[in-house]
């Protein structure tokens, strides 16, 4: 039978062998005494050998404990070598899009995070869409990404861990001459008769169609017809100046050249904005990360939900409490 020997026993005997004392290691270690001889009856009966002579005096090496220390020694700085290398690593980072405004989410939380760990390499990439992002995630391609958690396959969700980010209003990218560009807000039932454009053309943001049809099917509205997914902000403004019909965003979305964005009201319906990565990923920027949507979302109130409004129940189980 192959035996473990997990570096937690040997960070205990080299504490002991080098302080002679197990109250001492103990305490260097933030151990309690008792835990530490544990450790150390453990890894004697791993190893075969009594380690070190013990009296109500003094405690003193064994032979197999002198030999056994150098060992020790190695094995836990190359341990230590791997976990430091792990940690600088750089976290490769997808926020969609390049950042929109002041307000986007992804961008503020990067953002933050980077001035909390600025020796860590955190970097960004555009490629948009959780749908896509999540296999990359599985397949150790990214480390992290932002997106509507809700809509993934249930296949997906369960090897992933989700971490609430803020609740976003929804709304409408118009051509600035739409009928409806002159409203400061578009009611929902102002769409009656305009096809809306939920990127059903595009396989890499499914999540994002789900939750469109969703909204749609519950205010009894049209989708419009799906197209091949518009690339760069500059091809976008191409394409919605071609098609004219409103494209359904976040307030928060990007700004397309020949188009405006209109909240979407009466009621004010919301998407749930998540931060999605590996159960399993230990790094100090997922940690910066993590810190930075806490901070923020408790200073600015996040995840407050207005009274009234339209979330779906499946976003709305995920939310905390």
């Amino acid at each position: 039978m192959p035996r473990d020997l997990h570096p937690r026993l040997l960070r205990g005997f080299v504490a002991t062998a080098e302080t002679l004392h197990f109250g001492r290691a103990a305490e260097r270690l933030h151990l309690a005494q008792q835990a530490l001889s544990r450790d150390i009856r453990s890894l004697e009966r791993t190893l075969g050998d009594a380690l070190f002579h013990r009296s109500t005096r003094s405690v003193e090496l064994t032979d197999a404990g002198r030999s056994l220390l150098p060992k020790a020694r190695r094995l836990l700085a190359l341990h230590d070598e791997i976990l430091t290398a792990a940690d600088t690593r750089p976290l490769l980072i997808d926020v969609n899009s390049e950042p929109a405004g002041p307000d986007q989410a992804e961008g503020r939380v990067l953002e933050a995070a980077r001035r909390a760990l600025p020796e860590q390499e955190l970097l960004a990439r555009f490629h948009g869409g959780l749908a896509a992002a999540a296999r990359d995630l599985v397949d150790h391609r990214l480390d992290v990404s932002f997106g509507r958690f809700a809509g993934l396959p249930a296949v997906l969700r369960a090897q992933l861990a989700h971490v609430p980010v803020r609740l976003e209003r929804m709304a409408v990218i118009l051509p600035e001459d739409h009928p409806l560009a002159a409203l400061a807000e578009v009611p929902l039932r102002a769409l009656t008769g305009h096809p809306v454009d939920i990127c059903a053309g595009n396989p890499a943001t499914s999540e994002w169609t789900d939750l469109g049809r969703r909204l749609l099917d519950a205010h009894g509205l049209v989708a419009a017809p799906g197209r091949a997914p518009a690339v760069g902000l500059r091809e976008f403004g191409r394409y919605l100046a071609r098609h004219r019909e409103p494209v359904l965003s976040t307030t928060g979305g990007p700004q397309i050249p020949g188009g405006v964005t209109r909240p979407l009201v009466e009621p004010v319906p919301l998407s749930l904005l998540g931060l999605v990565h590996r159960p399993d990923l230990r790094h100090p920027g997922l940690a910066a990360l993590c810190a930075a949507v806490a901070e923020l979302g408790a200073g600015e109130g996040w995840l407050h939900r207005p009274p009234g409004s339209w979330l779906p129940a499946e976003d709305a189980a995920l939310l905390p409490g």
